[in-house]
């Protein structure tokens, strides 16, 4: 067994491991919609804007020359190149912005905030996304994810799995990595965070992408823990 006892703090990835993304842009534009008479296949939409998020981020790394943008720019611009692609007609630049922000409004899954709750008592928790601060902050408030601070991408201007942002986590914390745990219901990120030195945890998430889902059914690695939801971890953390 992983020998876990010097850990102080864990960090989190966040879209898909601490919160339902896909149901909840889904359910969110489409009774927003309705109200203003607009149609879409919003299904294929948010899959379509989930699809290209990666691809998003690396052009962010293969033009360093630009400067670094944050998610939520990122977000805008595959959105606007999907709307064209999908012919949805009749947005206006507020609806635009209304849907970029959808980000910030998404819902916990159903043992997120309990979880988070039970492991706050003991140790330091923190997202650790790719999400820039604004939207973590905002997304906090909305579905009442208690975190002792905001750490993002955006705080050192690199997406992960650069190893910039496991360490610079470390680094604000003024721990060394292995006194960090990252928590992910996906393996990349936490193979990314074990080769630095940081624990690790999976839960797994198997309806993230609905029917799309394709991998991260279950851990693939040698993580620390591996647990079927956050109050899991929180009996493995002796919370």
């Amino acid at each position: 067994m992983s020998d876990i006892s010097a850990v102080k703090a864990l960090v989190f990835d966040v879209f898909g491991t601490c919160v339902d993304w896909r149901t909840s842009l889904i359910d969110d534009f489409t009774k927003w919609s309705e109200t203003r008479g607009i149609k879409a296949d919003w299904t294929a939409l948010v899959d379509g804007w989930r699809a290209v998020y990666a691809a998003s981020m690396d052009e962010v790394r293969k033009h360093p020359e630009r400067g670094y943008m944050i998610l939520d720019t990122l977000h805008r611009q595959s959105l606007e190149r999907l709307v064209a692609q999908f012919k949805i007609s009749g947005l206006a630049e507020a609806d635009l912005h209304h849907l970029t922000m959808g980000w910030h409004r998404l819902h916990a899954w159903p043992d997120t905030v309990a979880g988070l709750m039970r492991l706050k008592a003991k140790y330091i928790i923190s997202p650790l996304s790719n999400g820039n601060v604004a939207l973590l902050t905002n997304m906090a408030k909305f579905a009442r994810l208690p975190w002792d601070l905001i750490m993002s991408a955006e705080l050192f201007e690199h997406y992960k799995p650069d190893p910039e942002t496991y360490l610079g986590a470390a680094k604000l914390l003024c721990l060394p990595p292995e006194q960090v745990m990252m928590v992910a219901a996906h393996n990349n990120d936490l193979k990314a965070a074990q080769q630095l030195g940081l624990k690790t945890a999976f839960v797994a998430r198997p309806t993230e992408y609905g029917p799309h889902q394709k991998y991260d059914f279950e851990a693939n690695g040698d993580w620390d823990i591996v647990a079927k939801d956050f109050n899991g971890i929180a009996e493995r953390m002796g919370c």
